[in-house]
């Protein structure tokens, strides 16, 4: 019979085996669960391992790319335009724009609808108000966004919306990245002056119309009357030199141009009528120098704001200015403010008439419309 020391010796023995076991179990054990420590335990695959493959004959990610409408004759140096729009796109993350010149023929319309067809992200207008409203023709109920890029005289509608003039990087920057903001395209149609046909017997006949009814689009403001005279009277070569205040000199020698007579009517609705110098329909307020004909005019109200000014003597002009200087928007016996959504004007002889500062030719005849938000303008 064993003692008890080889008892003792025997048990301590056992307990060593089983505890060599339990170890070898654990170190051996394929999946030890989410607590496990052995060197045969599950590793978690890399990030990488659940994505996909990169297919090295795939194309890289397509980049946005703008069309810039230039107006040659605003530009000095074309070629250095053109390789500073490259330098801003490639800053930008964008392609090489596509420039397209306007010509006396197509002051930017066509070339806008070209851009459309290559199917741009952006068409930008590079010029004064007229490129700009040539573009917007063929934006208009488009969702392909307009960028201005500021280069005439007036560029009021850049003004309104605050766009960096001057500075063509930093406007394409915006036009690139800014916001997008609908405003109002407004229209104006001009019937032309009718052809007086007498018979056999001197009677004048009914009137033939030589030619159908002109529609122009303007985002800025339309008139008839003392301010086209001025836009028709101004010259390029001073407009160049002194820029906008070229305007104010030639007004000088306009403000007594001979008062017509007009009839009027408002959404429908007659209004008096009235001898006026001139009658402005505005999309937005303000002009250059920061001037602010029509205080309460929204860019995207869907409305037109008019004015109908009609000072008789220097006195009259002296306190008109005094009224549009001070942002008065009370109305004055030379000073009738209103809007509306439809404007119809009818004058006895044919007077001058400008969209945007473009002047159109005279007419007797004028309506003025508006398409609200129509076009989507890049802003700050």
């Amino acid at each position: 019979m064993p003692g008890p020391w080889t008892l003792l010796a025997l048990a301590v023995a056992l307990c060593l085996l089983l505890c060599a076991l339990v170890v070898w179990m654990v170190l051996t054990d394929p999946d030890p669960g989410p607590r496990g420590r052995g060197r045969h335990r599950a590793r978690r695959p890399p990030r990488s391992a659940f994505r996909p493959e990169a297919d090295p004959e795939a194309e890289p990610p397509r980049r946005p790319r703008a069309a810039v409408v230039v107006n040659p004759t605003k530009v000095d140096d074309l070629a250095a335009t053109r390789a500073s729009l490259a330098q801003a796109s490639a800053r930008l993350g964008w392609d090489d724009p596509v420039v397209l010149e306007t010509t006396a023929e197509d002051p930017g319309t066509g070339q806008a609808r070209l851009a459309l067809e290559q199917g741009v992200d952006l068409v930008c207008p590079l010029g004064g108000d007229g490129t700009t409203r040539a573009v917007a023709a063929a934006l208009a109920g488009t969702r392909t966004p307009m960028g201005l890029l500021p280069r005439g005289t007036g560029n009021l509608l850049a003004r309104n919306l605050d766009i960096p003039a001057g500075d063509l990087e930093a406007a394409f920057e915006v036009a690139c990245t800014g916001r997008n903001k609908a405003i109002d395209v407004a229209w104006l149609d001009l019937d032309p002056v009718a052809e007086v046909v007498a018979d056999d017997e001197g009677q004048a006949e009914e009137p033939v119309r030589g030619e159908p009814v002109r529609r122009h689009p303007f985002l800025v403001m339309a008139g008839m009357g003392f301010d086209a005279e001025i836009m028709g009277s101004t010259s390029e070569g001073l407009k160049k030199s002194v820029g906008w205040p070229a305007y104010f000199a030639t007004g000088l020698g306009k403000i007594f141009v001979r008062r017509f007579k007009i009839r009027w009517s408002v959404d429908g609705q007659e209004q008096t009528p009235v001898a006026a110098r001139t009658i402005v329909f505005g999309n937005c307020g303000t002009l250059t120098g920061g001037i602010q004909l029509m205080p309460s005019a929204q860019i995207d109200d869907g409305r037109l704001d008019c004015v109908v000014v009609s000072p008789r003597t220097i006195v009259g002009w002296a306190s008109l200015a005094g009224s549009v200087l001070s942002r008065s928007e009370r109305d004055m016996p030379h000073l009738a403010r209103t809007s509306g959504e439809r404007f119809e004007v009818e004058v006895d002889e044919p007077h001058p008439v400008q969209v945007d500062g473009d002047v159109l030719g005279e007419a007797r005849h004028v309506v003025a419309t508006v398409d609200r938000q129509a076009l989507i303008v890049r802003s700050r």
